[in-house]
């Protein structure tokens, strides 16, 4: 290839693969520079002017008239310079037309192996804005191939990978087979863009939500939040903008069409879809169907609440393997522990008769002291006695005297939880063959946690 074909060149990569001529004519004139300067010399001032019209390359090696030659490939004498210009003078820069084709065959070839260069860049940076904006959105491809257990995917102008923790379980693919995924992340890196898709993504569901549901897709209805065990079940909260569009029946359809051909691309994950509310409480009952919610006792400073349930719907607001409160957990964002009526009767009295050991403490100060979150006599030790004063309306130092009296009561506790355990011999006595340091924190004293060790019967 000579420098006479590279507009042919120029042009037909700038179409074919879509890259600015500026960008490869600027690589032919650095192509030419560099060519000329391994021929003349490094400091060579070399200038190459290119016709975009005719394809025509001109090359210009530019000396300083110097009295004396020191760089023959940068200076000429003034003798040698009349030659060229018989007006040129000591210190003008003279610019000497070049003969490319000494060099011709060079740069042309250097000037290749640039434009080649350029192109895969060029195709590199295509892919990566092509898809780039394709992140957060649902795609179609073709199984291609298997590496290591992650399936690469054909997308036509690239290929991306679906790793195995974005795998949903129990699924198979072979070669050819279509499939659509969530774009998780377009990388840019040197070998080119990688593009990282998703099929157990909570937004993967959002998405497809998008696809089936019109009035979501129009932002009628909002996806407030999602969250999977994927391939076994899903809980999505939904609200709307509409009072007259119900957002849970937008998204189940017409006997159910639109959330069964979501479950179906999902291989049959079940989808529990349901009403959003401001009200956290409601929002937690809702969150935590079908289950039915007797009461809620809320914990705003941990962002926590204690959830009681009908005995008969324990079971299913745990959910099998706590997949229902977990996910429920998720989307609200709240710590939810749900517990039976009957427990939670049995943990009021047992946590009412605890308080009532107290000498101070009768039932209505019992009352207040549990909804103020003081469950047992334990909870009162650790108490800020202002706190406690607080509640019930006492003097500081009667508060005091409270804590003071639970921690004796405390210590009774742990006496008698002594003197049982030595009874039936499965207390741990300390080693006398240790020396004075050995077996620290293993004995039983009035000062400890109460914590003793059981031989086990």
């Amino acid at each position: 290839m000579l420098i006479t074909d590279i507009k042919r060149v120029i042009d037909q990569v700038s179409r074919e693969k879509g890259i600015d001529a500026e960008i490869l004519i600027t690589t032919l004139k650095e192509a030419i520079v560099s060519a000329a300067r391994k021929k003349i010399g490094p400091r060579a001032d070399i200038e190459v002017h290119y016709d975009e019209k005719s394809g025509d390359v001109e090359v210009f090696h530019f000396k300083e008239v110097v009295e004396e030659v020191e760089y023959p490939d940068s200076e000429l004498t003034l003798e040698e310079g009349l030659e060229f210009d018989p007006e040129c003078e000591i210190g003008d820069s003279l610019g000497i037309r070049m003969d490319t084709e000494e060099f011709g065959r060079i740069a042309a070839q250097s000037a290749k192996q640039v434009i080649i260069q350029k192109m895969r860049e060029a195709e590199r940076n295509a892919v990566y804005e092509n898809f780039i904006h394709k992140k957060g959105k649902i795609i179609n491809g073709i199984v291609q191939r298997f590496d290591r257990g992650a399936i690469i995917v054909n997308l036509g102008q690239a290929e991306a990978v679906l790793r195995p923790r974005e795998q949903m379980p129990k699924e198979s693919y072979k070669r050819g087979d279509r499939i659509r995924a969530y774009v998780l992340d377009v990388l840019e890196e040197s070998k080119g863009a990688q593009i990282i898709l998703s099929r157990t993504h909570p937004e993967f569901l959002v998405e497809l939500f998008k696809t089936e549901v019109p009035e979501v897709a129009e932002g009628i209805v909002s996806i407030r939040a999602a969250a999977r065990v994927p391939g076994v079940r899903a809980k999505i909260a939904v609200s709307s903008i509409d009072s007259d569009v119900d957002p849970v029946g937008a998204c189940v359809g017409v006997k159910g069409n639109r959330v069964q051909n979501i479950v179906q691309e999902l291989r049959g994950e079940k989808i529990d879809i349901v009403q959003w509310s401001p009200d956290v409480a409601r929002f937690v009952c809702n969150a935590l169907s079908p289950a039915e919610i007797a009461r809620v006792i809320i914990d705003e400073d941990n962002q926590s609440m204690e959830v009681i349930v009908n005995d008969e719907y324990l079971s299913i607001a745990i959910g099998k393997g706590g997949q229902n409160v977990s996910l429920a957990c998720e989307i609200t964002g709240w710590h939810l522990e749900v517990t039976s009526e009957e427990e939670y009767s049995r943990e009021v009295k047992e946590g009412y008769d605890s308080l009532m050991k107290l000498s101070t403490v009768g039932l209505p100060a019992a009352e207040l002291l549990f909804k103020a979150g003081y469950s047992s006599f334990l909870d009162i030790m650790d108490a800020v006695p202002e706190d406690i004063a607080a509640f019930l309306n006492i003097s500081v130092e009667d508060a005091q005297a409270m804590i003071e009296e639970a921690g004796r009561l405390m210590k009774d506790e742990r006496g008698r939880a002594r003197n049982e355990l030595l009874k039936r011999g499965s207390f741990k006595k300390p080693d006398t063959n240790l020396d004075d340091n050995a077996g620290e924190g293993e004995t039983f004293d009035d000062e400890d946690d109460g914590r003793v060790e059981e031989s086990g019967e």
